[in-house]
């Protein structure tokens, strides 16, 4: 069905140049959608009429079930390791890439829905998604966007009037995910398993002009595309790690090639700092705790690596011997990119030496881990300390002893309380608020969501009235679990 009386230009350049990852698919009729929530700021930079997003033909993109003369909205196809069983079908089950959008920059970026029913990968999933999560991934993923991190984007939540069982009956919804694409390690590992080479050589070529260009200009483009998503990879998981962020199910099918967090499942941020913390209620071994995340990454990498060795070099040997080395520089780069925001979330000068850098960083975390003490208010607590005022810190800690050992050390090294506050977020979406603006939600009251969105659009911006949102979780609030909504 056309759509009027916008016309939304969407490209079809993955369903197009990469056939053979795709099948067009089409979305489920909703029986009664209502748009829930809107990014219009998001909106606005694609070029998108928030008015008309909110008419009846703009919900209908907004759930796949109208869509442009000309668009060809597909079901993407990619394999996986699921922590560390590899399924070589997986693809989207309740999932539709409906286009290619170009923002106010001129950027080609992915308009992909998550809930909008069932797809040949469907692989007896039911196809629908749960109002409570796909809101969830809204807020997270905005207060991601809102910190500076790579990430994908919330466009719109939409409910649908229809009833998903999950373990009790729940509100269905449809979310509008905007990426700068979903080219994942698992699209890669799904073209070296049906062994086709010219697809291989096909999706190197699109993921090189859609993300990382320069790598078209090496005399190995394949080794130079992987070089480029171990570095936006290393940067990505620094960032993840400095602010407490648990992603919760790092399968390398939501590892993207573009280096954007992608998949808010079983995702929250740490409360007690604790290196060992997982709150994915399917992550019982805790293959991807906390501390875990930068091992898992360079997992990741490797299964790409691997996938890619037919064009790194004819001679497997060879390419191994490259892959190798390339997949060296995760730890170093990784290494400096967390050290170097460790440095400034402690308002380090630049010409402090890295052992007395180091020690303090490191003593600084036992402390936490020790005392139990909450990662993101222990970190903003600094800046007054650095000030002259360590009450706000040292009322943290059960050991007042070490802590004033540890401050003796720190404020002689001077301090930047400026670029400490920077680094160093007031508002984070808290498990214990998300948890309670979805129930809100779902129950049909959004200010508890709107007023939680608030806070962390703005997270390094101390405001009056929204002390409730830089508050830890109370101390009841344990034992914390979260779910795929699958």
């Amino acid at each position: 069905m056309s759509l009027t009386p916008v016309q939304v230009a969407l490209h079809s350049h993955f369903a197009t140049d990469l056939a053979e990852l795709s099948v067009p698919w089409r979305g489920e009729p909703a029986p009664d959608p209502r748009l829930v929530v809107l990014n219009e700021n998001l909106a606005d930079d694609l070029g998108l009429d928030p008015d008309w997003l909110r008419s009846p033909d703009g919900v209908g993109l907004l759930t796949g079930t109208r869509v442009p003369d000309g668009a060809t909205p597909v079901a993407q196809a990619y394999a996986g390791h699921q922590f560390g069983g590899f399924s070589p079908r997986l693809g989207d089950g309740r999932a539709l890439l409906l286009g290619e959008l170009a923002d106010a920059d001129g950027r080609l970026r992915d308009l992909h829905l998550k809930g909008s029913g069932r797809t040949p990968f469907a692989r007896g999933g039911d196809g629908l998604a749960a109002l409570g999560p796909m809101l969830r991934e809204h807020a997270i993923s905005e207060a991601m966007h809102a910190l500076g991190i790579p990430t994908t984007r919330s466009l719109a939540v939409v409910a649908t009037g229809r009833t998903v069982q999950r373990e009790t009956p729940l509100p269905g919804a449809v979310l509008a995910r905007v990426a700068s694409s979903h080219l994942r390690v698992g699209s890669f590992q799904y073209a070296a398993t049906i062994g086709d080479l010219d697809l291989m050589r096909r999706l190197v070529d699109h993921a090189i002009d859609r993300h990382h260009p320069a790598a078209a200009d090496s005399e190995l483009p394949a080794l130079a595309l992987f070089d480029a998503v171990v570095s936006a990879q290393a940067s990505l998981v620094a960032q993840w790690m400095l602010v407490g962020f648990i992603h919760g199910v790092m399968n390398t099918d939501n590892m993207t090639i573009s280096g954007e967090t992608i998949d808010y499942g079983p995702c929250a941020f740490m409360d007690a700092y604790d290196p060992t913390t997982v709150f994915s209620s399917i992550d019982h071994a805790g293959r991807y705790a906390f501390a875990n995340q930068p091992v898992a990454a360079e997992w990741n990498l490797a299964r790409l690596a691997e996938s890619l060795l037919p064009l790194i070099d004819e001679s497997q040997d060879r390419a191994v011997e490259l892959a190798v080395a390339s997949l060296g520089a995760f730890r170093p780069q990784y290494g400096d990119a967390w050290a170097a925001g460790m440095r400034t979330k402690l308002g380090l000068p630049p010409g402090l030496s890295d052992d007395v850098a180091g020690g303090l960083v490191t003593d600084l975390l036992a402390l936490l881990q020790r005392s139990r003490v909450d990662h993101t208010t222990a970190f903003r607590a600094l800046r007054p300390a650095a000030a002259g005022d360590a009450e706000p810190l040292r009322r943290l800690f059960l050991d007042l002893a070490e802590v004033d050992g540890w401050l003796a050390r720190w404020r002689p090294v001077g301090p930047d309380a400026e670029r400490m506050a920077l680094a160093n977020p007031v508002y984070i979406p808290r498990n214990h608020l998300v948890e309670e603006a979805l129930a809100a939600a779902t129950a049909g009251d959004l200010g508890p969501l709107q007023r939680l969105l608030e806070a962390v659009s703005a997270p390094y911006d101390e405001r009056p009235g929204l002390e409730l949102y830089a508050a830890p979780a109370p101390d009841d609030f344990v034992d914390y679990q979260t779910f795929c909504g699958t």
